[in-house]
């Protein structure tokens, strides 16, 4: 991946409501598009989706390529047009399209949803770091609490020691975490097919498509949408192409192609050896890899595979702890939005105040596991609570992308969305389609029943999306606003992930 360095010229832009965050360069280091194109795929690629989609076997290739055209690919172009005109990420774009008020719901939504992934995330993490001592803890409610707490804390300490922690950690966490361990549980099921064995799921042609059991039985497609999202964060690296308008697209294209295989085979490896019936939410990827490697007798490998994955959720985890808490502190320093408190920084730069109420609330969250029967009960609901809350996001930044076209045509933009109209009628209604689906259960859930899940999920979404960024408009005091923040601050903003992500950029 070569890094190309050449003088450029900035050119003027109009004026906005809006003070550009991020400083004029005279310099700028040129990326080739194969740069953005691994970035892209390190960022969104995981392997904690394989086995929510592994109960639905060969269909999960549908399942996986239809949100990729309807959502993916025109959140991933309309975020480059944005990003490359108005740096500064979703509060900047949609505050430019709606106002403050708006500005903040998009900003507050993105750092929101990360309260149910934290929980979400970790009780994968949870589930995994079970095959290390005992599988059998992977089932138990108040291990799995045990962990989110502990672990979650400890990734605050570890963030308050600045970004450059955070960033090591991350990256080394997303290669020997993410590929190596994908990389081997893809070979592993394709020689177990070979070796004559028979796949536990079906594999037939009209397998394809998922059998139909009412709309319940779609409900986990709402997942992918999750695990697709965050192609907006990468964005914002547009501008540092030499040539974005030809560049950009081929990128995105070919790391849509490349996401798309590390979601779909380990999927279908996971699918392979553990029956749809038998496959955990949080522990799928750990039965898969216990039964090959049982089936390959090496299964004194289970442990350290299991340790390389936790690896590649905490750095993850890590990258995003820094990111979206920083962007709701920028709102407080411009609007007022928060209090003082909330503003206050470490002798590193880290809005440890933020970090640490958050993490009050994901730890009594957390406790939920010890109370809720089944751990995959309880995982799925965070776990749409958190694609909920974030489809939200796109929608606003949809309709931001189109009003600012219209309303801005002369602002420079480094790259422009073909058929914009078009793509952002394609990513709302998409969206849409996914937010309402989330409020169905899905076939695989058993505790508590229609109501009560539609209750659970409605009430934290309503709670944690639209109805603190009321409250905290309403209540907002103009002498909370402070000075700017700093540079590296803000671009701290611009450099950060997706949840389904592994590492910062």
């Amino acid at each position: 991946m070569s890094v190309a360095s050449a003088a450029v010229a900035v050119p003027a832009v109009a004026a906005s409501p809006l003070a550009d965050p991020l400083p004029v360069i005279a310099k700028r280091n040129f990326i080739s598009w194969r740069t953005m194109m691994f970035m892209t795929v390190a960022v969104v690629c995981s392997l904690r989706a394989a086995p929510t989609m592994a109960v639905y076997g060969l269909a999960s290739i549908v399942l996986y390529a239809v949100p990729a055209i309807v959502f993916m690919i025109p959140q991933t172009l309309v975020s480059a047009e944005l990003a490359s005109a108005w740096p500064g990420g979703i509060y900047r774009w949609v505050t430019e399209a709606y106002g403050p008020k708006l500005g903040l719901l998009a900003i507050w939504c993105q750092y929101a949803m990360t309260i149910f992934y934290y929980p979400a995330m970790l009780a994968y993490v949870a589930s995994t770091f079970a095959y290390v001592i005992n599988p059998n803890l992977a089932s138990s409610g108040l291990f799995t609490a045990v962990v989110i707490v502990s672990v979650y804390w400890l990734a605050v300490l570890v963030s308050g020691r600045g970004m450059k922690a955070v960033s090591g950690l991350s990256s080394a966490g997303a290669i020997v975490g993410t590929l190596i361990p994908g990389i081997v549980l893809v070979g592993m099921g394709a020689a177990y097919l070979i070796g004559g064995h028979a796949s536990a799921a079906p594999l037939h042609v009209h397998d394809l498509l998922p059998a139909w059991a009412g709309v319940a039985s779609l409900v986990l497609i709402v997942n992918n949408f999750l695990s697709y999202s965050g192609m907006e964060m990468n964005a914002v690296h547009v501008s540092e192409l030499k040539d974005p308008k030809r560049e950009f697209p081929k990128a995105m294209f070919v790391a849509v192609g490349i996401i798309m295989l590390v979601f779909i085979l380990p999927a279908l490896a996971v699918s392979f050896i553990v029956p749809a019936s038998d496959v955990s939410l949080t522990a799928g990827v750990m039965q898969a890899f216990t039964s090959f490697f049982g089936y390959f007798g090496v299964s004194f490998l289970v442990s350290p595979v299991a340790i390389l994955i936790i690896l590649a959720m905490l750095g993850g985890m890590l990258a995003w702890l820094a990111g979206p808490s920083t962007g709701l502190l920028l709102i407080g320093r411009e609007q007022g939005f928060i209090p003082p408190y909330f503003q206050k920084l470490n002798k590193r730069g880290m809005q440890m105040n933020i970090m640490i109420w958050q993490g009050v609330v994901t730890s009594i969250i957390a406790c939920l596991y010890a109370f809720i029967p089944a751990v995959s009960n309880a995982y799925w609901i965070f776990e749409v609570m958190t694609t909920q809350i974030y489809l939200i996001v796109y929608l606003l930044m949809f309709m931001a992308a189109v009003k600012l076209r219209a309303d801005q045509p002369e602002r420079p933009r480094g790259y422009l969305t073909p058929a914009l109209r078009w793509m952002c009628g394609m990513g709302f209604v998409s969206t849409i389609g996914a937010f309402a689906i989330g409020f169905v259960p899905p076939s695989q859930f058993h505790s508590g029943g229609t109501l009560v899940y539609i209750l659970l999920v409605a009430g934290g979404v309503g709670i944690m999306g639209p109805g603190i960024p009321l409250l905290l408009d309403r209540y907002k005091k103009p002498h909370w606003k402070t000075a700017a923040s700093s540079t590296g601050t803000e671009t701290r903003v611009a450099t950060t992930i997706a949840p389904s992500g592994t590492q910062a950029v």
